[in-house]
């Protein structure tokens, strides 16, 4: 009998065993199958525990640029800006299709710490935004970035842009940028009559003059361009009675800017204006006409 017991005991023995080796084979198994998981893990994750401050600020950024709601968007994009890099400004470039039109005009800005060209290239095709807002912004932003490639769609956009605003913003930007390409299509702002609004206006076929912001920005342009072509424009403004002071102003001066001496006696014809201001801006004008002949002098000599 007690052989038969130890008979059982062993053959319970030898079944332990048995069933241990499998469960430790394949323990074994799992593990190894786990390895390379871990291993491709690790090799993943390295990257991004290289990336500097400015890169995972960047990312973080990037990721919301992707959220639903649209302030969310619009501070990633703002944020991206504020950093002032090439690679944070390519980052919000991506703000520039926006659904949101508020994103797309707030991305105008946001680019400009890209090359020149580039952003121009960029914010080119919004100056076709349907968004009043956004082609204002569009066009400031081409101007900040002083491209010449900005020059051409600016004056196509300005010869059918029917809002105030936004020809302005274009006038401001092709003084900035400063092609003399330009002087045309702004000296004919100074003098542009335009269609009056209202049912009986257009009845009438009334028209009335350029906005006086769009006329002063075109004026104070063509001074920073600096081009004698655009003179005759702006003496035509300056002698204009009719014109906006400050339009006034904006003439004299950029002709002082200008340095032609052909200017002087329209100058001086307004130092008694009822405007102190314009007096004022026409001496100051007449005093660089001067500087400006006696430096043509000296050139000479």
């Amino acid at each position: 009998m007690s052989e038969l017991n130890n008979q059982a005991n062993a053959a319970r023995t030898t079944d332990f065993f048995f069933r241990f080796e499998w469960v430790a084979m394949i323990v074994l198994f799992l593990s190894f199958a786990a390895s390379p998981v871990k291993a491709q893990t690790t090799a993943t994750a390295a990257p991004v525990s290289q990336l500097t401050p400015l890169q995972l600020e960047i990312e973080k950024q990037r990721q919301r640029l992707s959220f639903s709601e649209t302030e969310e968007r619009r501070d990633a994009v703002m944020h991206l800006g504020r950093m002032k890099r090439a690679e944070s400004s390519r980052v919000a470039a991506g703000g520039l299709h926006d659904s949101a039109a508020i994103i797309r005009a707030t991305a105008a800005r946001a680019v400009l710490s890209l090359p020149a060209d580039e952003a121009a290239a960029l914010l080119i095709p919004n100056l076709q935004d349907r968004d009043e807002f956004v082609r204002q912004e569009t066009a400031y932003a081409l101007g900040e970035t002083q491209s010449r490639i900005g020059v051409a769609p600016l004056i196509a956009l300005l010869e059918k842009e029917k809002k105030d605003g936004v020809r302005g913003a274009i006038a401001v930007a092709l003084g900035e940028i400063g092609d003399e390409a330009a002087v045309s299509p702004l000296s004919q702002l100074l003098s542009r009559r335009i269609a009056a609004s209202g049912i009986l206006n257009k009845i009438r076929r009334s028209k009335k003059d350029e906005n006086e912001f769009v006329r002063r920005a075109a004026a104070r342009s063509l001074g920073q361009i600096r081009s004698r072509s655009a003179v005759p424009a702006l003496i035509a403004v300056l002698l204009d009675k009719r014109a906006p002071d400050d339009v006034r102003r904006e003439a004299a001066n950029s002709l002082g800017l200008i340095g032609d001496v052909s200017a002087g006696p329209a100058l001086n014809s307004v130092l008694d204006e009822r405007d102190p201001y314009l007096a004022q801006t026409a001496r100051e004008a007449i005093l660089k006409l001067a500087k400006s002949g006696r430096s043509s002098l000296d050139s000479k000599q």
